[in-house]
């Protein structure tokens, strides 16, 4: 605990692909933004344990019950066991099967419910709402009398229960002993009216089923399979049904430093997931949402704006909107600002439309289903870039400062130009102006060689000029800019596992000064990176150790947050896409062990094992 507040990594992750709620160790679900991902958080005592609502549920005498996803689901059981009893509990956001090109349909509605197994048990039920991220205490109205259900004012909530609630200011509450045999229920609709709690049975057995089935599609069997076959579960949970994009995580200004200020808004699609997405997704067998994310990514990429921004809202609105602070808050364990909004979608971050190309020619190569308007689209970055990789942009990691050569930036626009020139010859685009491409490639490559890597430092740099490390640069094989076992890259490695390793294993992103006070953890998506940088770099061993050693620093439910800290403190937006994508990367890469990245040589190989 710090400050009262749950460790980061110890809630649970709830979701049915339009929104998501997270549950604390002592059963308050304490971050639940609707009507979607993105919307009003109406409960927010994750980032203030006194104005943040939330919707607590409670069995006395069971301080630390025990907790489990039930396997291959979203479904979260609650095993207790106070003196005098034991009970079960259920919490879930419910889906249902939906068609094939959707196969998970969203029930918009939050169960909770406990049955009580033997003995006796007391439970606790406080659900306070609290509209705008806890800033206005909201009432309840019960319209159809007595006994109908009831709703949160000005909110789309609707709340169906057989438990005996009552009014108290601005919350409803319940204090009640159950004996063997009894069960309640409560059920929390948002932009739906749920229905009555007899329903939950069937609730929980169609949530259940429809996350197996999905899971089922899954044919990977390799290395890492039980934690592959997981991240991918979180990721699905992580995917909008609307329109299959994928949020980098659920929250928002989970801080990277305890009580510091790198507190930022995450509910967004960074392009920067779009490749390792799209290849893993394919790769694991889940060939639907693959093509479904191709599709909504290519309609970002036809929008009238001539930039491709970095980040977009999951309904693939430019997420143009200026960053708020919302000073009620007082943050995670003191961690302000809190903010909403994310300022670095004004960014330029060129390395985004080398992401954008792979992820398109990955797509084209797994199912040669790439149409001609969709290459007009992407034909015309291709052109930004070639145009335009040689000025400074504000690079990967968006830091706030005056626009630099990234060496990051360089790297992706090689593989923009690379990508872009595959698929001209893949698609038989005899106007397409490849030769230019061409030599602007080779131009672009020898200058990262030249300005990019530093001799003195053995390494490749943050930078043209610096001589500041930088992660991001453990994917220069993974995107194919040279060999693995390249003595430039090897070296690269030993420098950054040197110079920014805070543990085994764990490692920052870079130290540079970036103009934010405080410092950071490891970025948990390098760390993963640099176990698929060693099993390219030939070095199966060390990669190994590492991703067993990442794998004990995953959260009692197997979750990761952006970052950890020396001391296994978990930090930052949770639970994070991109790591669990790492992840996967990784454990796919263990398993080939081989001198090529698996997932990009697999693509090239048209899906097919070699």
């Amino acid at each position: 605990m710090s400050d009262g507040f749950p460790p980061i990594d110890s809630y649970a992750f709830l979701s049915d692909t339009h929104t998501a709620a997270l549950v604390a160790p002592d059963g308050a679900v304490e971050w639940f933004c609707v009507p979607r991902f993105d919307g009003d958080a109406v409960f927010a005592r994750l980032l203030d344990r006194r104005v943040g609502g939330a919707f607590a549920l409670r069995v006395d005498g069971d301080g630390s019950p025990a907790r489990r996803y039930l396997p291959d689901t979203l479904v979260l059981q609650t095993r207790y066991a106070p003196a005098g009893g034991t009970a079960v509990g259920h919490d879930f956001l419910a889906v249902a099967a939906g068609d094939p090109a959707h196969p998970i349909r969203a029930g918009q509605v939050l169960v909770r419910r406990i049955t009580v197994d033997s003995g006796t048990v007391r439970l606790r039920v406080r659900l306070d709402v609290r509209a705008d991220h806890g800033a206005h205490p909201t009432g309840w109205d019960r319209p159809d009398g007595p006994d109908g259900h009831w709703r949160a004012q000005g909110t789309p909530l609707l709340l169906r229960t057989d438990l005996p609630l009552a009014a108290d200011g601005t919350a409803l509450h319940a204090d009640l002993e159950l004996t063997a045999g009894d069960t309640v229920t409560l059920l929390l609709g948002y932009d739906a009216d749920p229905p009555a709690p007899p329903a939950a049975t069937g609730l929980l057995a169609d949530t259940t089923a429809t996350w197996r089935n999905w899971s089922a599609r899954g044919d990977y069997t390799g290395y890492g399979a039980d934690l592959v076959r997981h991240s991918a579960l979180v990721l699905r949970g992580l995917s909008f049904d609307r329109t299959g994009a994928l949020l980098a995580a659920p929250t928002t200004s989970l801080p990277e430093e305890i009580g510091g200020v790198r507190n930022w808004d995450y509910r967004y699609t960074w392009h920067r997931d779009a490749a390792l997405l799209l290849l893993a997704l394919f790769r694991l067998g889940h060939h639907e949402e693959g093509g479904r994310y191709l599709r909504f990514l290519i309609d970002v990429c036809q929008a009238p704006a001539g930039t491709l921004h970095p980040l977009v809202g999951i309904g693939g609105e430019t997420a143009s909107d200026h960053e708020r602070i919302l000073t009620h808050l007082a943050g995670y364990a003191g961690s302000r600002p809190v903010r909403t909004g994310n300022g670095a979608a004004e960014q330029v971050q060129f390395d985004t439309y080398g992401h954008v190309l792979d992820a398109a020619l990955a797509f084209h190569e797994l199912t040669g289903e790439l149409a001609a308007d969709q290459w007009g689209s992407l034909r015309r970055h291709v052109e930004t870039i070639a145009r335009r990789w040689r000025e400074p942009d504000h690079g990967v990691w968006e830091i706030r400062a005056p626009r630099q050569h990234y060496v990051n930036s360089k790297v992706m626009s090689w593989v923009c130009l690379d990508r872009g020139i595959r698929l001209a010859g893949l698609l038989g685009d005899a106007t397409a102006p490849v030769e230019a491409w061409r030599r602007e490639a080779a131009e672009l490559h020898t200058e990262v060689l030249d300005r990019g890597y530093d001799s003195d430092v053995g390494a490749f740099v943050l930078a043209y000029g610096s001589t500041e490390l930088d992660a991001s640069l453990l994917r220069v094989p993974l995107v194919g800019f040279l060999p693995g076992d390249d003595p430039r890259m090897v070296s690269t490695i030993d420098r950054i596992q040197e110079r920014l390793a805070i543990g085994p294993g764990l490692v920052r992103r870079y130290t540079a000064d970036d103009g934010l006070p405080g410092e950071e953890g490891a970025f948990l998506l390098c760390c993963f990176e640099l176990v698929s940088a060693l099993v390219l770099a030939r070095r199966h061993d060390a990669a190994r150790e590492i991703f067993e050693r990442l794998v004990g620093h995953a959260g009692p439910l197997g979750l990761y947050a952006e970052q950890l800290a020396a001391d296994g403190t978990a930090l930052g937006n949770y639970p994070q896409a991109f790591t669990h994508l790492a992840l996967i990367e990784a454990a796919l890469n263990l398993d080939g062990a081989r001198d090529r990245d698996a997932l990009h040589a697999w693509a090239e190989r048209g899906g097919r094992e070699r």
